[in-house]
Formats: structure tokens, C-alpha cells, sequence
């Protein structure tokens, strides 16, 4: 498995940056070139969504999803003004219930879209089940993952995704996921206990600290817990994560091709602080033509504010709306990189093993939906 990347930058970056309505269009010219430069044993992968469709599943988000949300609420406004405080808060937890559903639902549905949109040697994927049996699911294996203090939490993540990909099939062949959550288990176990081993790490140099009348131990010792806190355990969870996706992708197979992924945490840390650098850079671009710009006009106007009517205050705020757009190209110009850049690392550190019949390989003949993702594409959620 890898992927062939030629003039990426100049190509992938002159179609993306958009606002509005013509950003599913533009999501669509994206993936058609990401996956038309990856090749998949010995053919390209081909994307055959289009921008309606997407721009169809964001309008249903909207009607089916958001306006009976607001409508809820404010029923449940109009409940509590009454003095219903029951009815309130059963409609609360039905809309709690609602989300939870929805979301799970429009992972499902994301994943059987873009496997109905994706061919490789004119075959595509996708599924017959509709999703409605896998919200359910979402719900109560959620719940029952967070109900015993968390520690569930691998079984659930890992058992739904054994559940979404055993109901897809590429072709007539039917994907199989087995991946074991208890190969997980030592590094969520490692996260989950990190923030007690860290509260009583922070009773102990407070008590000693006290006893022993050393302030700046305290100190010292205070720094180092809130690094830690902010990016040991951010380490940590990054860790479980590579465990996790690593267990889960070598897990996933599809009749004699078997699927694996090699990258480990230092891989997955290295492809988070590039992000950042991205958008640090993104940061210095805005930063440093405001600061220069800005303190030029305020040396013209000896650093005070323009006044109201003035020839200055409408020359400052005609200075103004072009700075703020100019401030939005660099963070748009980020998301494309980043998009780029995720699927990278998922193609290069995606294996195959195995053999694959090709006269054997016939169409799929499951059903296709006419809408896109719905509320994933909604909210730019992305494909790993």
C-alpha cells in the first residue's frame, strides 16, 4: 500500500480555499485528487462522490437534526417557566439520548458512504444496513464504557468499530474486524490511573514541602506536576490512541487480504507537532503584517483611538476589513495542508497482506445513498 504524491503542494492548495456553499464542491475536487494519487496495489483509487451530494446531507443535518434541537429547547424553556421541572428534565435526557444516537449514526453512515464513493478497478464498497441498528448500539455500549468509572472505555471504542466494519463489504467480499480490546487495556489503564498517581504525587511534595519549610521545592515541583498534567498526560493518551488504531486496523480483513498499520506514538507525536507548527506559522503570517501595519497607523494618529466622524476613523476602519480577511488566508490555507497531511500518514503507515483474486472480484451490489456524510461532513470530521 502507498501513495504516489507529485506537485501535491501546488496542486492541492489552488482548489481549497474556500467560504460558503461551494466548499463541498471544493471537499470533492480534494478527495478526487487525494485518492486519484494513491495507488492501491497495482491500480489508483478513484472517487466518484460529488459536491450535491454533500451539500444534500449538510441541508438534512440542518432540517432533521438542528431545528427540531432548537425546537427542544425551547420547549424545555417554556417547561421550566411553568414550573415542569420533571417534563424539563425527561425531555433533557431524551435529547441527550437524541445526540448520542445521531452521532453514531453519522459515523456509520460517513463510513458507508465513502466506502459507496470509493473504486478500485471500477469496484466500489459500501453496505445494505442502514446504520439505524448501529446508533443503538453507539448509545448503550457509550454508556456502559463510561458507566463502570471509565475502565470500559477500550471495550466500547473497540467493539464499535468491530461492529461498524464487520457490516461493509468492498465488492461482494464482506470486511471482518476481530481487533481485541485487551491488548489496549495496559495503556488506557496507564492514562486512567496517570491523574490519581499525579493528585497524590501533588499531596506528597505539599506535605514534605510543609515539614521541611522549602518553598521552592514546592515550587519546582508544582511546575513540573502542571507540565505534566498538560502534556504528560496528553503523551500518554496519544499512546493509548497509537495502541489502539495499530490493535484495530490489524484486526480488519477482508476475505484473504489482511490489513495492518505500523505507526507507533513517536509517529503519531510527530504528525500532531507538525500540525501545530502549521498553525503556529499561520499565527506569525497574521501577526507580523498587523503589528507592523497597525503601529504605523497608530504613530499617524500618536497612538490614539480615531475619533468618531473623523477622516482618520474612516480611513482606519477602511484599513480595518481588509486586515481581517487578509488574516483569514493563512488559517485557511492550513486546513488543506493538514487534511493533506493526515491522509499521508494514513496511506504510508497502512499495510495489506495477502492475495487478491481479481476475476473473483465482482460489483457490489449493496444500495447507495444520494446524500453525502450529513453531520460529519458538517462539522470537517475527517476520514481516520
Amino acid at each position: 500500500m502507498g501513495g504516489v504524491w507529485q506537485n501535491c503542494t501546488d496542486q492541492f492548495t489552488s482548489h481549497h480555499v474556500t467560504l460558503g456553499v461551494y466548499r463541498f464542491w471544493a471537499t470533492t475536487r480534494e478527495r478526487k485528487y487525494l485518492w486519484a494519487e494513491t495507488r492501491f496495489i497495482d491500480d489508483r483509487l478513484e472517487w466518484t462522490g460529488t459536491g450535491l451530494e454533500l451539500l444534500i446531507g449538510f441541508v438534512l443535518v440542518i432540517i432533521l437534526f438542528f431545528v427540531p434541537l432548537f425546537g427542544i429547547q425551547f420547549l424545555q424553556n417554556a417547561l421550566v417557566m411553568r414550573g415542569e421541572i420533571a417534563a424539563a428534565g425527561s425531555l433533557t435526557l431524551l435529547l441527550f439520548i437524541l445526540i448520542f444516537y445521531i452521532t453514531g449514526f453519522a459515523r456509520y453512515r460517513a463510513l458507508r458512504y465513502r466506502l459507496s464513493r470509493t473504486y478500485w478497478h471500477g469496484i466500489r464498497g459500501g453496505s445494505d444496513d442502514q446504520g439505524l441498528g448501529y446508533g443503538v448500539s453507539y448509545i448503550w455500549k457509550t454508556f456502559v464504557g463510561y458507566a463502570v468509572l471509565g475502565l470500559l472505555i477500550p471495550w466500547s471504542m473497540m467493539t464499535l468499530w468491530n461492529e461498524r466494519w464487520s457490516k461493509m463489504s468492498f465488492g461482494q467480499h464482506q470486511f471482518h474486524a476481530i481487533g481485541d480490546y485487551s491488548d489496549t487495556f495496559k495503556r488506557y489503564l496507564l492514562f486512567y490511573l496517570s491523574p490519581i498517581l499525579l493528585l497524590v504525587a501533588g499531596f506528597a511534595i505539599g506535605a514534605l514541602s510543609f515539614a521541611f519549610e522549602s518553598p521552592a521545592t514546592a515550587a519546582i515541583s508544582g511546575a513540573l506536576l502542571v507540565l505534566f498534567f498538560y502534556f504528560g498526560l496528553g503523551l500518554i493518551a496519544m499512546a493509548f490512541y497509537a495502541k489502539f488504531f495499530r490493535v484495530a486496523v490489524d484486526g480488519l480483513s477482508l476475505q484473504k487480504l489482511d490489513f495492518g498499520f505500523s505507526a507507533r506514538t513517536k509517529d503519531w507525536l510527530i504528525l500532531f507537532l507538525g500540525d501545530v507548527a502549521l498553525w503556529l506559522l499561520a499565527a506569525i503570517a497574521v501577526a507580523l503584517p498587523a503589528i507592523v501595519l497597525a503601529g504605523t497607523f497608530g504613530a499617524l494618529n500618536d497612538f490614539q483611538m480615531p475619533q468618531p466622524g473623523s477622516d482618520f476613523e474612516a480611513a482606519y476602519l477602511s484599513f480595518l476589513l481588509p486586515m481581517v480577511l487578509f488574516a483569514l488566508i493563512p488559517f485557511m490555507l492550513v486546513g488543506p495542508f493538514i487534511r493533506y497531511r493526515h491522509w499521508r500518514f494514513f496511506i504510508t503507515y497502512l499495510q495489506c497482506y495477502g492475495e487478491i483474486n481479481l476475476d473473483e472480484l465482482t460489483q457490489s451490489e449493496t444500495t447507495t445513498s444520494r446524500h453525502g456524510e450529513g453531520l460529519l461532513d458538517a462539522f470537517d470530521v475527517g476520514g481516520i
